[in-house]
């Protein structure tokens, strides 16, 4: 049976377009979710912060406060995971709404059955870090200057606080704790976006290429982060001039 209707969840939809909205509504009420409707810019972002919602669903062109300004005044504040919507599907459209900390982005016009894959995928990834924050606290994970701190899902390099985001964060975590390791794409997308790997899908290429520039953009040295053609990604430990440790708890 699938998790979308095993696991309903709070979703707040942010979408003008009455047709969608209301379609969105049904379908995901239909699958057990609570569903609140929203189709205004600025009252949505007030119904996000106040709200306690599990996942918000969200329209690029709004009226009053458009998509990608209202998640990055949402992050200010909010932590809650959200997956944009859009007929803005250029490559730019998709960095911008990633880089503002967007969980995922779907273009329009999308299927039912694909929304709910990836809702499904997000809100499995909720429920596994709900239940990682019920565990004891964790020491940091380091490799040479790089500091990872478990607990708070904060990075830094020697002085330097990376501002990483939560899918970031994930990314380079799983990195570390296998570094000199080649990881495959279908590998981070199952461990870091929980969800399969398909081949159009750039989602986790644009997350690669944001970490490599706020991991140079905070002084580390070299590429430490590698393309192996054909094969995935891997962070070279000797790059950094140390090999990785995970202190006890």
């Amino acid at each position: 049976m699938n998790a979308i209707t095993t696991c309903p969840s709070r979703l707040l939809v942010i979408e003008d377009d009455p047709v969608l909205s209301a379609d969105l509504g049904d379908y995901f009420r239909d699958r057990n979710h609570r569903v609140t409707l929203c189709r205004d810019g600025g009252e949505g972002l007030t119904l996000a912060r106040d709200g306690d919602f599990d996942l918000v669903l969200l329209d690029i062109l709004l009226p009053g406060l458009d998509g990608l300004a209202l998640l990055a005044r949402l992050r200010e504040t909010s932590p809650v995971p959200v997956i944009l919507l859009s007929a803005l599907g250029d490559e730019q459209d998709r960095i911008t709404g990633l880089v503002r900390g967007a969980d995922d982005y779907l273009p329009k016009p999308f299927s039912m059955a694909e929304l709910a894959v990836r809702v499904a995928a997000v809100l499995r990834r909720v429920a596994l870090e709900r239940g990682a924050g019920q565990r004891p606290r964790q020491g940091p994970l380091r490799l040479d200057g790089l500091a990872l701190d478990l607990d708070t899902e904060t990075a830094r390099y020697r002085d330097r606080a990376l501002d990483l985001t939560v899918t970031e964060f994930r990314l380079l975590r799983v990195f570390l704790e296998q570094s000199d390791q080649v990881l495959s794409k279908a590998f981070l997308y199952q461990t870091v976006l929980h969800r399969g790997y398909g081949r159009h899908d750039r989602s986790l290429d644009l997350h690669v290429s944001h970490l490599r520039r706020k991991l140079r953009a905070a002084g580390v040295p070299g590429q430490p982060l590698r393309t192996v053609w054909g094969q995935g990604y891997t962070l070279a430990a000797e790059a950094a001039g140390a090999e990785p440790s995970t202190p006890g708890p």
